[in-house]
């Protein structure tokens, strides 16, 4: 089968499609026909070598795919042949077929597509849990995303508000402004400003009042975070993601100390291989949202596997709204 395969970290001229095998499903696990695969801002962490998870070179990335159940092997009995599913996995899924554990598929809903399918993976797992599992929002809640235009953040938009919170979603352009308004952003907050710490928690408290937000997910990290920590109400959280910003911020922890607040991380891949039926259970929740209309993966552009390097680096530009997926069939 044909796979985009890593063979040195950080090495562009080394990632190349070539010709790879993959092993039959063993027990407790599936083989799958791949159709599509999301692409993900770890996943060029993985390739360069700089994502606290490495994989043995060489190897395949994608942590995400849709597509049909080809094989199973002994005691699976939630899927079977056949069955259109979407698939969670560390690395693998930029190929024709990938073989993962069947408790990490789930069967989609007839009216989702592959690429739609390949695009509701991570990032509305990641999205799911951040504002559930970690910060225990509230209906009614006030809810500041940054990078909100992004795969992690228009999930994040779109969820918060389907479970009934007020969202704010913090946005660098026109255009990203426009699709967070669409996932249904009440609010929109400019982090192209000058002087963004002052100027985006003017922003906020023009538009909840100066009591701030309830809770803050974090995608992006640097000036970005460090402003939104000046908006968190008493008792407030700080759900931290991702640092797609480049710089890693630090906490005084006295800030925390005079307002209550949390400082929370979340790192779904840990759910994912820790407690794989709770994640059976938000994915069906997901999955019932959908089928309701209050979800909509939003899928800028697929491009097929042999046009990788564009994909990605749209992605690592940080050019992509909603999601970029590669399709392989």
């Amino acid at each position: 089968m044909k796979a985009l395969v890593v063979r040195k970290f950080g090495a562009s001229d080394a990632l190349q499609v070539e010709e790879w095998s993959v092993p039959a499903p063993g027990a407790g696990e599936v083989l799958v026909d791949v159709h599509a695969a999301g692409i993900n801002f770890p996943d060029l962490l993985v390739i360069d070598g700089k994502y606290q998870f490495l994989p043995p070179l060489p190897f395949v990335p994608g942590k995400e795919c849709s597509g049909i159940i080809n094989a199973v092997g002994a005691g699976v009995t939630a899927v079977k042949p056949g069955d259109r599913v979407m698939v969670q996995v560390e690395y693998g899924a930029y190929a024709q077929q990938v073989t993962t554990k069947a408790v990490n598929c789930h069967v989609l809903p007839a009216a989702i597509s592959f690429p739609e399918a390949a695009a509701m993976g991570l990032t509305y797992n990641t999205a799911h849990f951040a504002l559930v599992e970690r910060a225990q929002m509230k209906p009614g809640e006030i809810v500041l995303v940054t990078g909100a235009a992004g795969g992690v953040g228009l999930a994040t938009v779109q969820v918060a508000k389907a479970l009934g919170a007020v969202v704010l979603a913090a946005v660098s352009s026109p255009d990203k402004a426009a699709a967070a308004k669409a996932a249904g952003a009440d609010h929109v907050i400019d982090t192209s400003v000058a002087d963004l710490r002052e100027k985006l928690r003017e922003q906020v408290f023009a538009a909840v009042g100066k009591r701030g937000v309830d809770i803050v997910v974090d995608n992006v990290g640097g000036d970005v975070f460090d402003a939104c920590m000046r908006t968190v109400a008493w008792c407030g959280r700080m759900v931290i993601v991702g640092f797609a910003g480049g710089r890693i911020p630090e906490i005084k922890a006295g800030h925390l100390l005079v307002k209550n607040i949390a400082a929370i991380g979340l790192q779904f891949s840990d759910y994912r291989d820790r407690e794989p039926e709770k994640c059976r259970v938000v994915r069906q929740q997901l999955f019932d949202l959908y089928s309701a209309g209050k979800l909509k993966p939003y899928v800028m552009a697929t491009f097929p596997l042999e046009r990788y390097a564009e994909a990605l680096a749209l992605v690592k530009g940080r050019k992509v709204i909603g999601k970029a997926v590669l399709t392989t069939a």
